[in-house]
């Protein structure tokens, strides 16, 4: 998902949006000859996703900047603790330093929060994420669910079937059961592609299980409706529950039997986890 090809595309937007006609101030006070050596340090606790964008984008600016990785996605560190160092020429290290931290920090901060949702499921209920993502670093952030121990949903509306509740008064309009519909559909996709579709009240579930729906997604349930949902399914389908899913609710929701919980707050309103690069020089005189 998370491909070179695109890693190049977006660091190459934002170094440019950054950096449009060159970095004046590294122009204008750093000597041309100058080389540093940086350590990105983690300053508190968390778990590390986009190591390897970090690294390019410092090569982007300058192949011959050269990264030590001292950790991989998905490992968890300490504050204090060194995760890469960068050695190359002072200007170039100084122009990606920006970048490199902002895409890093942001993607450890969701692998962060996902470790701890993950956790706090303990095995009883896969976390997965959302659509709800930055718009054009959707790559990015799924991969940084991945990292912290969670699973990636549908990457977007190409690659999986799901009918919410939109599609489904769409249909009421027509005059059509959701029966059949779900039916209907199925008759025009690919024999591998699943169909989930999603609901907000129980009564809705008898006919989207008599239309054969794969996984059955209970939106903005109670923990005693979701129990309640997942008798009714009973093994018939997946079931996900998704809608006021956070860290604390996350335990009682992983106990009604739910199979997966979906929380778009893996990924829209993280915090970045904070990281520094702590640079000295090595050549400050340009010799």
């Amino acid at each position: 998902m998370l491909t070179a090809a695109t890693i190049d595309s977006a660091l190459r937007l934002a170094l440019n949006e950054d950096a449009p006609w060159g970095d004046i101030t590294g122009e204008a006070f750093i000597p041309a000859g100058a080389a540093a050596r940086a350590d990105l340090r983690a300053r508190e606790d968390g778990v590390l996703a986009g190591i390897d964008v970090f690294a390019r984008a410092f090569t982007l600016v300058d192949p011959s900047v050269a990264i030590e990785l001292h950790a991989a996605d998905g490992d968890a560190f300490t504050a204090g603790e060194v995760l890469a160092t960068v050695s190359g020429p002072a200007r170039a290290v100084l122009q990606a330093e920006r970048i490199a931290l902002n895409f890093c920090q942001r993607m450890s901060g969701i692998a962060s929060v996902t470790r701890r949702f993950v956790d706090a499921a303990d095995g009883r209920a896969r976390i997965v994420d959302t659509r709800k993502t930055t718009p054009g670093l959707r790559a990015f952030e799924k991969h940084a669910v991945v990292c912290g121990g969670g699973h990636n949903h549908r990457f977007g509306l190409s690659d999986a079937v799901m009918a919410k509740d939109n599609h489904l008064a769409v249909l009421t309009g027509e005059g059509l059961s959701v029966a059949e519909a779900i039916r209907q559909a199925r008759t025009r996709l690919p024999h591998t592609t699943r169909i989930e579709v999603e609901v907000d009240r129980l009564d809705q579930v008898p006919a989207v299980l008599e239309g054969e729906a794969d996984i059955i997604m209970l939106d903005n349930f109670t923990p005693a409706q979701l129990r309640e949902g997942v008798e009714l399914i009973s093994g018939r389908a997946v079931v996900e529950a998704s809608g006021n899913v956070t860290l604390d609710t996350i335990p009682e929701i992983a106990a009604t039997g739910v199979d997966v919980i979906s929380s778009g707050a893996l990924t829209h309103s993280v915090r970045s986890i904070d990281l520094g690069l702590d640079l000295v020089l090595t050549n400050p005189a340009g010799n």
